[in-house]
């Protein structure tokens, strides 16, 4: 990688830091140094209106609590579950060797300079598979760079960057959207009983984003790609072998895929109408969607002959998320004890009351907002627990200044997601740590975040710049 500049100052300090096992852990520790210093400042909490209070880890309940939840923390964190499940699914596919042929054939029929472009604008709309696509899109940068001769590193920062940073932004209505408008309505009808917020509130403005993310970081990607330097490709004698047979495995995807939607659509889709259980199941469908056709290339690739076979792929898959397990082990402590010392509310309402003081006109406020949503999204990357937090303090402030419900959203959104790529403490780090030791065994958090810097500043001015421009023009955010 080359060095020199601000970037490289920020990887040697970022590289210093520890494993991010025991970083995770250190945080957690600071997380109860920090109740104690703060017991007792109190907050009113913007929902139930009653006091709120940091709650110092040191005292004895809580430090007894350390111990019994300990493995509940773990079991119950939310990223690991899913993980494990999308990994020994896609694993089989790619230790059978069915994603690798795949990518060789994508890789020829994409010329190389929309690479980058298109793996940007399918990366920005990643959310609606949800959790799953932190696990399908990272790595598979890594793998789709690489067997482009390119660096894989550089391939799974800009995969990652765009899932993470583009979190907002969509061509469709995601999970997500449903959730944040339902809060966003609650904290409305605190000033204005008749307010509606339609999940699709946001939509025109979310698919606009998907463009702003593809254009920051394309911008960008030139620069990122020289910092990592050249990569030796695979010989295209492999390719041309191990592609051979990939007819029969792209059939079955295909008759996968089928059955996966008359499932969805007959069996997963609630009474009601409502596509939230079909939401809930996409990490199950993702792992099937890959495990069907990567069993049927083994077989016919002769890689797998029996059922032991079939079962060893998947347990080398999901062994070699090792790493990631205790990396989750520590992250689900250091997250369980924040929530504990409720020092996330308190400074969610106190950085409200901070910014409502600077009395900025609506415009000031909507980048002063973008500016609060993205520092407290290095410290609460969840964006529903945020929200439910920082709407019924700031739609109803915002409304009375005459910003609609849907901009206040709109605005919380850009700040929560284009910060996402450089928070340590992002659940999924560790999936992106443990792909890039694949390439790299000594790669560290300070490459992988002074890589993501580029990203974050240049997705995060164009993004903000589009949504005060949206709102000085007065344009319709979505529907509803």
């Amino acid at each position: 990688m080359r060095r020199g500049g601000p970037l490289a100052a920020l990887e040697a300090l970022g590289n210093r830091l520890p494993d991010p096992a025991v970083l995770f852990m250190l945080v957690a520790l600071i997380v109860v140094a920090v109740s104690a210093a703060l017991a007792g400042v109190t907050v009113t909490h913007p929902l139930t209106h009653e006091p709120v209070a940091v709650q110092s880890l040191m005292e004895a309940a809580p430090l007894r609590r350390m111990w019994t939840d300990a493995v509940k923390n773990f079991a119950a964190f939310p990223p690991l579950g899913g993980v494990l499940v999308a990994v020994m699914g896609i694993g089989v596919a790619e230790r059978s060797g069915f994603i690798a042929a795949g990518l060789g054939q994508a890789v020829r029929r994409v010329p190389p300079a929309a690479l980058t472009v298109a793996m940007l604008f399918v990366c920005a709309n990643a959310a609606l598979a949800s959790d799953a696509s932190f696990v399908v899109f990272v790595p598979l940068g890594a793998v789709l760079w690489a067997r482009a001769g390119r660096h894989p590193l550089a391939g799974l920062t800009i995969a990652y960057a765009a899932v993470s940073g583009g979190y907002g932004a969509n061509l469709l209505v995601t999970a997500l959207d449903p959730l944040l408008a339902g809060l966003t309505e609650s904290a409305a009808r605190l000033v204005r009983s008749d307010a509606h917020v339609a999940a699709t509130c946001n939509w025109f403005f979310n698919a606009a984003s998907v463009g702003v993310v593809t254009l920051g970081g394309a911008l960008v990607a030139p620069a990122v790609e020289r910092r990592f330097g050249p990569w030796s490709a695979p010989p295209e004698a492999e390719e041309v072998a191990v592609e051979a047979r990939l007819g029969p495995a792209l059939l079955a995807l295909a008759a996968t895929l089928a059955l996966l939607a008359l499932i969805a659509r007959f069996i997963l889709r609630a009474d009601d109408g409502s596509w939230t259980p079909v939401y809930d199941s996409i990490v199950p469908m993702v792992a099937v969607a890959a495990l069907v056709p990567g069993l049927v290339y083994a077989v016919d690739a002769g890689k797998v002959r029996s059922t032991a076979d079939a079962a060893r792929l998947a347990s080398e898959a999901a062994g070699g998320m090792g790493g990631y397990i205790v990396l989750a082990f520590f992250a689900a402590q250091f997250v369980a004890w924040f929530n504990w010392s409720n020092l996330g509310v308190v400074s969610a309402v106190r950085g409200a009351e901070a910014l409502a003081a600077l009395h900025l006109g609506a415009t000031g406020l909507l980048f002063a907002f973008v500016v609060l949503s993205a520092v407290l999204n290095l410290l609460l990357v969840s964006a529903s627990a945020k929200w439910a937090l920082m709407a019924p303090l700031f739609v109803p402030m915002f409304l009375l200044l005459g910003v609609e419900p849907a901009m206040t959203q709109a605005a919380y959104r850009v700040g929560d997601a284009f910060t996402n790529p450089l928070t340590p403490l992002m659940p999924y780090m560790p999936i992106v740590i443990a792909a890039a030791r694949r390439y790299d065994p000594k790669v560290g958090l300070g490459t992988l975040l002074a890589a993501q810097m580029p990203f974050a500043v240049a997705v995060g001015a164009l993004w903000t710049a589009l949504l005060l421009g949206w709102n000085a023009l007065g344009w319709p955010l979505g529907v509803g």
